[in-house]
């Protein structure tokens, strides 16, 4: 019996597919600074300002004496594809969670995981990414993900750039996500 399992970016599925990495086919936080940095403002207000500044190409960075959530400007608009029905559906479920389940699962957790013998995925890995995802420009990112590197860890790899694509590249453009999700399906049938 075969399995897919897509997510974004981390999450659970990471533990799953080391776990079960051949039955399974895939697609940091200092604590509390965020929390405090986040609980300054309404939640509508820091979702709002997550998806303009994560929508951005450039690396959101903050000065010695800022926070994330000083870098945005009330008057900047919502990306064209996020609308303020979205705002209030991610507001409405932030408000009941908050913020510190997605904050510590994967960032802080990371390094408290069980250590991997051989991070190698044995199975097809397809990876749909934004061309202007701000990630691809953090220091070695994309030397990893265009030199190779990532093949010593996944021999069946295939990266999918979405050229106007940003962060949220699965919502900004759902249906060719989906396309091209549905193409990878079609050509690793479950068996």
């Amino acid at each position: 019996m075969r399995c897919y399992v897509f997510g974004y970016p981390f999450s659970s599925r990471w533990l799953l597919l080391h776990c079960h990495a051949r039955r399974l086919l895939y697609t940091a936080l200092e604590p509390g600074r965020a929390e405090a940095d986040f609980g300054r403002y309404d939640v509508k207000r820091v979702v709002r300002t997550i998806y303009i500044l994560f929508s951005r190409s450039e690396i959101p960075t903050a000065k010695e004496d800022q926070e994330i959530m000083d870098l945005a400007d009330l008057s900047t608009p919502l990306p064209e594809w996020f609308t303020e029905e979205d705002l209030a559906v991610y507001t409405s479920l932030y408000e009941k969670s908050g913020f510190v389940y997605p904050l510590q699962m994967p960032y802080r957790s990371l390094h408290k995981r069980h250590p991997i013998e051989d991070p190698k995925f044995e199975v097809p890995v397809f990876v749909v990414m934004g061309e202007k995802d701000y990630v691809i420009k953090f220091p070695g990112v994309e030397a990893v993900l265009k030199n190779g590197t990532m093949e010593k860890f996944a021999p069946d790899l295939k990266i999918t750039y979405i050229p106007e694509g940003s962060h949220f590249v699965q919502e900004q453009f759902p249906d060719k996500v989906n396309e091209l999700l549905l193409g990878f399906l079609k050509d690793h049938p479950v068996a």
